[in-house]
């Protein structure tokens, strides 16, 4: 039988049960607002910019959804608030917990370690305690506002253990778990002291996404090798009867969004005025990324100030821009990395540059969306070469705003989003002489090859947006009832 229109499948609302309660829940670190102070002192709420929030609002508003998150100001308790249509239930941090919780354990532990050690994790006990005091309180917090049978979508690397918290207070719940960041093989993973909590954790889901299939099958390799569970295929089996499944759902981006914003008179103007800005270069070469050491923001301008310094190209004729997002500016490694970039591109100006022609335009800032849209309009070649990276979004967005079918991608093999956007240039960012010539291979490429490659790529962003992704997850999720019956184990995988 199929849900209702507008409805979540599998969820249903109980007669007897609390208006307050909600059917459908997200749990993630911030809600879906910032906090805007006005010029007469109040404050009001602003959607906050990205994907997520874009693909899941619409089906919270018809499933009387709730979202729970910080609200982002730490030691603040606030009371559960409507806002645009959404009950957002915010969850306070001291500021201990953000340094401790956040900084520390989640983005200074987690967050190198699961993407290949590009950066020295940090173990803390403290750190550690931090992280699962917290996680409690997220669970507890959902275990309060979901309504009976409803579905909890449990968000990333730092709620790792919320799915098994919340499944002891509400075993009638459906949990869904998605890692917005790459998952890392045994042999890195391992090095974690808190392996088994962190996979037992996950385990508390019925289904448990990632953005690649690689990243769901060390999952389940890990699950077997360390907690000892049956596993078959995508299928872990516990003691209890119970099964979680791993798989593979890679997000994406409102792509219909971006490209009615591409297509407005005011960013086509703006597209313009960036080239005019920048000296009408032949070809433009973009960046933009967070602030942060997994980009390979340092590698990609250092191989384009070398294809300068080498005659390959010339400031006259070719300009870099790289936008970098403020990003945990309380944490050292970002601080040097800001420290880093900033000696880089002063260096690479001032040797090769010219008067009113920089060879790179370096903007440390962030940006409205249509300010993205006019820089993915103007630009030629985008650069996008993380040293590892879940999906990166980047890469899709500037693909939906090439509504002309030009514009050449220059894209890391270790991002996510290779898998799927074959037809761009594909380079290893460790490699500073094939990025090199990837990018020049790119920027001289012919008009009807460069066509070939977005059109390809742009029917794939068009078919797999986020809403897609969405509707994916929750279906699969609502359709797998029989995480919650006894099941017969098969024999253990090899």
């Amino acid at each position: 039988m199929s849900a209702a229109p507008g409805t979540v499948p599998g969820v249903s609302r109980s007669s007897t049960q609390q208006s307050s309660a909600a059917d459908l829940l997200v749990v993630a670190n911030r809600l879906p607002v910032d906090q805007v102070v006005e010029a007469d002192g109040s404050t009001s709420w602003r959607p906050s910019p990205g994907g997520l929030v874009s693909a899941l609002a619409p089906v919270m508003r018809r499933n009387q959804g709730a979202w729970i998150g910080w609200p982002g100001n730490a030691g603040e308790e606030m009371e559960p608030f409507e806002e645009d249509g959404l009950t957002l239930v915010p969850v306070a941090l001291s500021e201990e917990e953000v340094a401790e919780f956040y900084e520390g354990f989640s983005n200074d532990t987690l967050w190198p370690l699961y993407h290949d050690l590009a950066a020295k994790p940090s173990f803390h006990r403290e750190w550690w305690d931090s992280y699962v005091r917290v996680n409690q309180r997220f669970a507890d917090a959902a275990a309060a506002n979901a309504a009976e049978g409803a579905t909890v979508w449990v968000q990333d690397y730092q709620l790792q253990l919320v799915p098994a918290m919340l499944r002891e207070l509400r075993p009638d719940l459906r949990i869904g778990f998605y890692l917005h960041i790459p998952f890392p093989p045994a042999e890195l993973f391992s090095q974690l002291p808190w392996r088994r909590q962190i996979l037992e954790g996950l385990l508390g889901a019925d289904l448990v996404g990632f953005q690649l299939s690689g990243a769901a099958q060390n999952f389940v390799r890990l699950v077997r090798q360390r907690v000892g569970h049956k596993t078959h295929r995508d299928t872990v089996y516990l003691p209890d009867g119970r099964v979680v499944r791993a798989r593979a759902f890679p997000i994406s981006i409102d792509t219909e969004g971006f490209e009615e914003l591409a297509a407005s008179e005011e960013v086509q103007a703006r597209a313009a005025e960036i080239r005019r800005d920048l000296g009408n270069p032949r070809t433009l070469f973009l960046g933009i990324d967070r602030l942060d050491y997994t980009k390979g923001i340092h590698a990609r301008l250092r191989a384009f100030s070398e294809l300068i310094a080498d005659g390959h190209l010339d400031v006259e004729d070719a300009v870099f821009v790289q936008v970098a997002t403020p990003s945990r500016e309380r944490v050292d490694q970002y601080r040097q990395l800001r420290d880093d970039i900033d000696q880089l591109v002063g260096r690479v100006n001032g040797d090769l540059g010219r008067i009113g022609r920089p060879a790179i335009s370096y903007l440390h800032s962030s940006f409205p969306r249509e300010e993205m849209a006019a820089l993915y309009r103007a630009a030629d070649v985008m650069v996008v070469t993380p040293f590892r990276d879940g999906m990166n979004l980047v890469a899709k967005e500037y693909v939906a705003c090439r509504l002309d079918g030009d514009g050449a991608l220059v894209l890391s093999e270790f991002a996510g989003a290779a898998d799927e956007l074959r037809q761009a240039y594909l380079v290893n960012p460790y490699d500073i002489n094939g990025m090199k010539a990837t990018m020049l291979e790119a920027s001289r490429a012919q008009p009807k090859e460069v066509a070939r490659r977005m059109r390809a790529m742009r029917k794939t962003v068009s078919e797999h947006d986020v809403s897609h992704w969405a509707s994916t997850f929750l279906t699969s999720l609502a359709g797998d009832p029989e995480s919650h019956t006894k099941q017969t184990h098969p024999a253990e995988e090899s």
